[in-house]
């Protein structure tokens, strides 16, 4: 259906185009420009969408993006508080300001584009701005989902690049040193140095989760403050992993679960409230490290540590794996590459030195 283009004439003499157009159901749609190029431009779209079977009917893409935002919220089951609060809050700052009274249908690539750019321009961090757009662009896959745009405007729009910081590795030594200076948290300090635990699933870790016998600790939750409320929930990844406990954290992790309960928390707060990241940090974590002349330091980098203690001890990257609880092999290879560069090296001597036995064998038969 190729549709049609007429003139009007306003009183001043001026022209405009009307383009008109029937859908599939036969209902008839139009639309005035200033300029016949711009008419032609936009009646071509309408009738190739409609052959093209991804024309969507115009009245369906005029919600605005708020309304939408929250229809998209509202279909988000299953995920983390921490998750939705981070998804609440990038729509608060960076999304619904700029686009909140736009209709889903008025939105365009270029749009999203300058929006990106905009966002750089004011300083924002790579990781928020990606983060941001990310946001933004699975509300309108809904919305084509839905049959309310006819595609994805913020698909395929440059973003900028983000760079994963070098992880710092602490050797045991300055992770003695660290817990020495961390006083009575110098337990939490080695056992996420020890164990790779996030911190979460440090201040979530129950009584009942330690198994002395077997030398296993369950790692099955995780505690995350959201909005100033702290919220358990299942670890990163959403599956629970068994983690071994090394010897030198058995008295001490034996001595705080003493006269608890099941299901207490192994490591608490000085009045025996949950563990929470930030206070952590600022009254204990950072004194220590500054006590200890490990500044710039941070309690994640302690599970970098035992990624390198891991691999320092022999463990291959699928050990790592598990122990840290990573989604796959690749992801901790990703992250950690460089630890295993040595074993590169160990692994063409053992290469050299089979070929030498085969050489020594042959010919001394």
């Amino acid at each position: 259906m190729a549709g049609t283009i007429t003139v009007d004439v306003l009183s001043d003499g001026s022209k405009r185009y009307r383009s008109r157009y029937r859908d599939a159901g036969g209902r008839q749609h139009e639309k005035r420009f200033q300029r016949r190029v711009d008419a032609q431009r936009w009646l071509d779209e309408q009738t190739s969408a409609i052959v093209t079977q991804t024309w969507t009917a115009p009245e369906r893409g005029r919600v605005t993006v708020e309304a939408w935002a929250e229809q998209w919220l509202a279909a988000q089951t299953g995920l983390k508080p921490s998750t939705l609060y981070r998804y609440r809050s990038l729509l608060r700052a960076q999304i619904l300001p700029r686009w909140g009274r736009h209709r889903l249908a008025d939105i365009t690539h270029a749009d999203v584009a300058a929006w990106v750019a905009q966002l750089v321009a004011g300083g924002l961090a790579p990781p928020t701005v990606r983060q941001a757009h990310r946001v933004l662009a699975l509300i309108l896959t809904l919305a084509v989902r839905d049959g309310r745009i006819p595609r994805n405007p913020a698909a395929g729009v440059p973003l900028p690049r983000t760079r994963r910081a070098d992880p710092r590795f602490l050797t045991r030594e300055e992770v003695e040193r660290l817990a020495d200076a961390a006083g009575e948290y110098g337990d939490v300090v080695r056992l996420l140095a020890y164990t790779g635990l996030r911190f979460g699933e440090m201040a979530a870790l129950r009584v009942r989760r330690v198994d002395f016998l077997r030398r296993r600790l369950t790692v099955a939750e995780s505690a995350t403050e959201v909005g100033g409320t702290v919220e358990y929930g299942t670890p990163k990844t959403h599956q629970q992993r068994t983690v071994p406990i090394p010897a030198v954290l058995v008295e001490p992790l034996s001595r705080r679960c003493g006269g608890k309960g099941r299901d207490d928390l192994v490591l608490t707060s000085p009045g025996g409230a949950v563990l929470r990241s930030g206070n952590f940090r600022r009254r204990f974590f950072d004194p220590a490290a500054k006590a200890a002349g490990l500044e710039d330091l941070s309690p994640h980098d302690l599970r970098h540590t035992a990624a390198s203690l891991l691999v320092a001890s022999g463990a291959n990257v699928k050990a790592v794996q598990r122990m840290l609880g990573h989604a796959s092999a690749a992801m901790t290879l990703d992250v950690y590459s460089g630890l295993f560069d040595d074993d590169l090296g160990a692994l063409a001597d053992r290469m050299d030195a089979a070929h030498e036995a085969s050489v020594t064998r042959r010919h001394g038969a």
